[in-house]
C-alpha cells in the first residue's frame, strides 16, 4: 500500500509540474513581450550608426508595432464586452422564461378554478324548474343578493333547456329585430339585366363618386360574386381596392359594413364578437350585426375586409372559410353563445346564427413586409382580382343609384349559367393542359377550382366580357399562381414549354393574362 501511494504522489507531482511549466511559460512569454528596458537596449545597440532614413523606418516600426497591439487589446476587450453582454442577455432571458413559466402556471390554475366554477353553475342550471336553481347569467348577482340580505330579484331558472331571464346580452340584434318589425322592403329593379348592372354602375361611379373603373373590373367583380361569397381584391395602394366594394354598397343604397383588420386579430371573436362573462353582455360586432340584419332583408349585402392580410386571415376566419365551404347553404351555421335566453334575438336559434346566401365578404390585400402571405386554403375558396393600374377618367352620364334584390341578382346568375355555359371544346382543352401542368410541374387543378370556373366563365361572358378572358383570368389568379411555391429556377424552361403549349392549344394573342404571369415567374430567377 504505501508503494502505491509513493507513485501515486510521484504520478501527480509530475503532472502538476506539467501544468506549473504551462503557466510559467505562458507568464514568461508575457514578460518576455512586454520587457521594454530590453527592447530600449536593443534600440541603442543598434541605432548608433542609423542614418536619416534608418531612424525614420525605425520610428515608423515601432509605431506600427505599438498600432497591433492596441488593436489586439481592444479586440480583446470587445470580445469580452460583447461575452459579458451576451451572458447577460441569457440571464435575462432565463428569468423572463421562468417568469413566463411561472404566469402560464398561474393562468392554468385560474382557468382551471373558473371551469370548477363554470361546471357547478351549469350543474345547477340542470336542476328542475323552480327549484330556485341560479342561472348562468345571473346566479352569482342572485346568491351575493341573498347574503346581504338585499332586495335581489328571484334567480333565473331553466325550462326545457331555455334560461329564463328578464335580461338581455345582445342589444344590437335586439334593435334589429325592433327595426324589421315594421320594415319594408323598398321596390327593387326586377327588370335590369347583368350589363345594365354593371354599365350604370361604372357610371354611378363616375359620375357621383368620381372614381373611375375599367369595364373588365365590374365583369370580374359581378362574376366573382357568382362563383364565391369571399373576394380578394390586391394590388398595389392606390388603385381602388377600398373604394370599389365601398361604391357598389352606395350604388345599390346598402352601405357596406367596413371591417379594419387589424394586426392583433388572432381569433374569430375580433370579427364576431364574444360573451363577457363579468358584465353578461355579448359584445356585437357591426360584422355580427349585419350577417344577422342579412337574414331579415332581400338586399345585396356587403362586409369589407380591410387589408385582410394584416394578420393571419386564416386565424380569425378560418369558421367562416369552414362553413362556406359546405355544400348544403341550409347548414350554414355559426356558433355565438352555448346556450340559450329567453331575451335572446328571434333569428338565433339555439345560440346560433344563420349565415344568409346575401351576403358576400371583400378582402383587399396589400403585399409587402407589414403584411402576411395569404396561404392556398384562402385562396382556393375565393376568388382574386388584381387591381393594378388606376383607372382612367372619363365622361358619363349622371346616374343615380338603383335598388337591387338578392333574388334578382341570383336569378341573373343562374340564366347566365343556363345560357353562356363553357363551350365542350374549351373544356376540352382545359382537361388537356390540367394533364399537362399534372406530368410537367406536378401541379393539378383540382374539382372546387373548375367548379369555380364554371360559375365564373358564365357570368363574365353574360356582362360583356369574352369566354378565353375568363378562363384565362382563372388559370391565372386561380392555377398558375400556385407556382410561386415551386422551384422556379430549376423550372425556367418548363414554363416556356407551358406558354408555347397555351399559345397553342388557344392560339395566338390568347391567354394574354396567364402567358404574361408565366413570363414574370421566368424573371424572377
Amino acid at each position: 500500500m504505501n508503494e502505491f501511494l509513493k507513485w501515486f504522489f510521484a504520478f501527480i507531482s509530475e503532472m502538476l509540474k506539467g501544468y506549473a511549466d504551462i503557466v510559467k511559460g505562458f507568464g514568461h512569454g508575457i514578460k518576455q513581450i512586454f520587457n521594454i528596458k530590453n527592447y530600449i537596449n536593443i534600440f541603442k545597440e543598434h541605432s548608433q550608426d542609423y542614418s536619416a532614413l534608418s531612424w525614420v523606418l525605425s520610428i515608423l516600426a515601432i509605431i506600427i508595432v505599438i498600432a497591433i497591439y492596441v488593436l489586439i487589446f481592444m479586440m480583446i476587450f470587445l470580445g469580452i464586452r460583447k461575452y459579458i453582454r451576451f451572458r447577460h442577455s441569457i440571464v435575462s432571458n432565463e428569468d423572463l422564461l421562468e417568469e413566463i413559466g411561472e404566469l402560464q402556471r398561474k393562468v392554468l390554475k385560474m382557468t382551471k378554478e373558473k371551469d370548477e366554477i363554470m361546471a357547478m353553475k351549469v350543474a345547477q342550471m340542470g336542476l328542475p324548474a323552480g327549484s330556485g336553481a341560479l342561472s348562468l347569467a345571473d346566479g352569482t348577482m342572485a346568491a351575493e343578493g341573498a347574503e346581504g340580505g338585499g332586495d335581489a330579484a328571484a334567480p333565473a331558472v331553466v325550462e326545457s333547456g331555455v334560461v329564463q331571464t328578464n335580461e338581455h346580452r345582445f342589444s344590437k340584434l335586439i334593435e334589429v329585430d325592433t327595426f324589421y318589425k315594421t320594415y319594408e322592403p323598398p321596390a327593387y329593379d326586377n327588370e335590369i339585366d347583368l350589363p345594365g348592372i354593371c354599365e350604370n354602375f361604372r357610371n354611378f361611379a363616375c359620375s357621383r363618386m368620381h372614381l373611375y373603373y375599367e369595364p373588365k373590373i365590374i365583369w370580374l367583380f359581378m362574376a366573382g360574386m357568382a362563383s364565391t361569397k369571399l373576394i380578394i381584391l390586391q394590388g398595389i395602394s392606390g388603385t381602388g381596392k377600398t373604394s370599389l366594394p365601398y361604391s357598389f354598397g352606395k350604388f345599390l343604397q346598402v352601405d357596406t359594413t367596413i371591417a379594419s383588420v387589424q394586426p392583433s386579430w388572432r381569433d374569430r371573436t375580433e370579427l364576431f364578437g364574444y360573451f363577457n362573462e363579468f358584465t353578461k353582455n355579448f359584445n356585437e360586432t357591426e360584422v355580427l350585426k349585419r350577417i344577422y340584419s342579412s337574414g331579415y332583408n332581400n338586399d345585396v349585402n356587403l362586409i369589407l375586409l380591410d387589408e385582410m392580410n394584416i394578420a393571419r386571415v386564416e386565424y380569425y376566419f378560418a369558421e367562416m372559410l369552414s362553413i362556406l365551404e359546405m355544400p348544403n347553404a341550409d347548414e350554414w351555421e355559426l356558433d355565438i353563445v352555448p346556450n340559450v335566453w329567453s331575451t335572446d334575438p328571434v333569428k338565433l336559434d339555439k345560440g346560433k346564427i344563420v349565415i344568409p346566401q346575401n351576403i358576400w365578404y371583400i378582402g383587399t390585400a396589400n403585399n409587402d413586409d407589414s403584411t402576411f402571405a395569404i396561404s392556398d386554403k384562402v385562396y382556393d375558396r375565393a376568388q382574386p382580382i388584381n387591381l393594378d393600374t388606376k383607372g382612367v377618367a372619363f365622361d358619363a352620364p349622371d346616374t343615380p343609384p338603383m335598388n337591387l334584390g338578392f333574388d334578382h341578382l341570383d336569378k341573373l346568375f343562374k340564366e347566365a349559367f343556363d345560357k353562356y355555359p363553357i363551350s365542350q371544346e374549351n373544356l376540352k382543352k382545359i382537361q388537356q393542359l390540367d394533364l399537362w401542368v399534372i406530368e410537367k410541374l406536378r401541379v393539378a387543378f383540382g374539382n372546387r377550382i373548375l367548379k369555380q370556373m364554371n360559375l365564373f366563365v358564365p357570368v363574365y361572358v353574360a356582362c360583356g366580357g369574352d369566354e378565353l378572358d375568363g378562363i384565362d383570368y382563372i388559370l391565372a389568379t386561380k392555377i398558375f399562381r400556385k407556382f410561386e411555391s415551386l422551384n422556379l429556377a430549376m423550372l425556367r424552361e418548363e414554363l416556356r414549354e407551358l406558354c408555347a403549349y397555351m399559345t397553342k392549344t388557344f392560339g395566338k394573342n390568347k391567354m394574354n393574362e396567364s402567358i404574361a404571369y408565366l413570363e414574370r415567374l421566368q424573371k424572377l430567377f
